[in-house]
């Protein structure tokens, strides 16, 4: 009897065990949201200083609602500096910059396309950034090999990039140890010019600016003897007069 009830036990056991696993909530994927790059950098934990310097430019908040616009169907590209890139800039670089500026660093590590590795292959140099002076557009020159590797310059910086921190269109991140200091702003100036020195005076040039006075000088003494002159002819007259009259 005891093997008897034993077999009931199971048969029962096999026989609700279907229902059970029928009735139990199935595991719901997470629900994806908008595309968000303060997230992205979040989660890779050494972007603190690109974080900070997003916020006090607002650039995070205009990506984050580029990103979610429906008409745009292009995407974003960013290159995002570890704060070991930002320390081993020059102390005070980032303060030496003014506000506008700061935006213009934030925009050259952000293209207007999203791109993988292999969409780099086929990207046209030089590459526009969204950052843009008096000039045109800040660009970046890339160049990818077969490795998944872009070699990036920025005409002042160039860099190896090998490490994608999220690539899920429409925002591709990607990792790069030295920040990628703009032409526009960190470029080599141009010297100023000398100034010209003043022309001396040629030789002999000192009588020819005194003609101008001389030559006043001239037409006085001119119009003094020319009056000599007049008075002498009515002296004359007057004199033959007074003779006339005698005789």
């Amino acid at each position: 009897m005891a093997s008897a009830g034993m077999r009931i036990a199971v048969f029962l056991t096999l026989a609700l065990f279907p229902a059970a696993l029928a009735q139990a909530p199935s595991p719901t994927a997470t629900p994806k949201g908008p595309p968000n790059i303060t997230a992205v950098l979040e989660k890779g934990g050494q972007y603190t200083t690109l974080i900070r310097l997003m916020k006090s430019t607002q650039q995070d908040t205009q990506l984050n609602s580029q990103l979610n616009n429906s008409f745009n169907g292009n995407g974003y590209t960013v290159f995002a500096p570890t704060d070991n890139a930002f320390n081993s800039l020059k102390p005070g670089t980032l303060n030496s910059l003014t506000q506008q500026q700061q935006v213009s660093l934030v925009q050259g590590h952000i293209l207007p396309q999203y791109y993988t590795f292999d969409l780099f292959e086929t990207a046209s140099n030089p590459v526009r950034t969204q950052a843009s002076g008096k000039d045109g557009p800040y660009t970046l020159n890339i160049t990818a090999n077969t490795q998944n590797q872009l070699n990036v310059s920025s005409g002042v910086v160039e860099i190896t990039v090998n490490n994608a921190l999220s690539v899920v269109k429409p925002l591709a991140v990607y990792s790069v140890d030295k920040v990628l200091l703009p032409l526009e702003l960190f470029g080599a100036k141009a010297p100023a010019a000398a100034p010209t020195a003043s022309k001396a005076p040629k030789k002999g040039g000192s009588s020819g600016a005194a003609s101008g006075p001389a030559g006043s000088d001239d037409s006085t003494d001119d119009s003094t003897g020319a009056a000599s002159a007049r008075a002498v002819g009515w002296s004359v007259a007057g004199l033959a007069a007074v003779l006339g009259y005698l005789l």
